[in-house]
């Protein structure tokens, strides 16, 4: 059973002990309800993606209570900056590189050296995150494709009994997602929202560009080769080559494995960090044999990213 939680502070104590035991928690904030987990965590980011039906891993967005905050996790140019002064806390969202060595999991970035980030303005999302004192991985709290909840009730709707908790906060105030704007390599806005374009551009002091198509920037899989290690891929492999490390999963042992049981919770959230342990065992001229995974749930995602990451290298 999903709890419904007061903004009270002994509800909010509570929303916090579930949040650092790698649970969910949806929580409002000024735009629309926000499906919370450790962004530090993998497992607890590998549960958003299993909770929303998410087919695809995606960039989330990293909640924290202030830029003093986001500084531990970021890089703020001049110009992020000037966004940050004059619409934090608020409904922006600034995607700027990732402070290395980074201690988000790198699901929250899905392998990317960037990191959107938002300070929030609601009172119980401030309340939650100061308590917290950890940042909070969280997209829109529905399940994939659906519309996005603006009342704890939409909350439950679409995620009752897949997640642990929601705080009721009432209805939200702005009730569209927040402004998306890229820092680098220039000022872009990647998706409208909160905010109107010429307040952004009142701050910068200059236009912002706007994403096209197919924009360079922060979303995930856009190239044929992506998350490629230096070692080559092989996929759906029962057995090693010579020379190779084989990946396991389920029954298929293996030098490392995605996971023994075959949770796919738990083989997203090692897929990164498995990945990279490959490839360090493999060596420059080696290459890493990956066991099948069933192409379901986060099985589709899991193999998206190996498929990519077993693509001819784009130069």
């Amino acid at each position: 059973m999903t709890e419904l939680l007061e903004p009270s502070p002994q509800d909010i104590d509570r929303a916090v002990a579930l949040l650092r035991d790698g649970q969910l928690v949806a929580f409002p904030t000024e735009t629309v309800y926000g499906l919370g987990g450790d962004a530090t965590s993998d497992i607890a980011v590998a549960r958003i993606f299993d909770a929303k039906g998410r087919p695809r891993f995606n960039p989330l967005i990293v909640h924290l209570p202030s830029l003093a905050a986001a500084e531990d996790y970021a890089i703020f140019s001049p110009e992020a900056r000037a966004l940050a002064a004059a619409f934090w806390p608020g409904p922006l969202t600034l995607v700027v590189p990732l402070k290395e060595p980074s201690r988000l999991s790198p699901l929250v970035t899905a392998g990317l050296d960037s990191v959107a980030i938002r300070v929030p303005a609601h009172p119980v999302a401030q309340a939650l995150l100061s308590a917290c004192s950890i940042p909070l991985a969280a997209p829109s709290a529905n399940p994939s494709g659906r519309v996005s909840p603006t009342r704890a009730s939409h909350v439950l709707d679409g995620l009752g009994g897949r997640i642990a908790a929601v705080i009721d906060g009432g209805p939200c105030s702005v009730g569209v997602e927040s402004s998306i704007v890229t820092l680098h390599p220039s000022p872009t806005l990647l998706r409208p929202g909160g905010l109107p374009v010429e307040a952004l551009e009142a701050a910068l002091g200059h236009p912002l560009a706007v994403a096209g198509t197919s924009p360079k920037i922060t979303a995930p899989g856009q190239l044929a080769s992506h998350y490629a290690p230096s070692a080559s891929v092989r996929l759906n492999a029962s057995t090693a080559r010579s020379g190779e490390v084989l990946v396991g999963f389920g029954p298929i042992n293996g030098d490392l494995t995605l996971s023994a049981t075959g949770d796919l919770v738990e083989a997203a959230a090692a897929l990164f960090h498995t990945l990279r342990e490959a490839d360090l065992q493999a060596g420059a001229n080696g290459s890493i044999a990956f066991a099948p995974v069933p192409d379901t749930g986060l099985g589709r995602a899991i193999n998206d990213r190996l498929r990519r990451a077993a693509a001819p290298r784009e130069v």
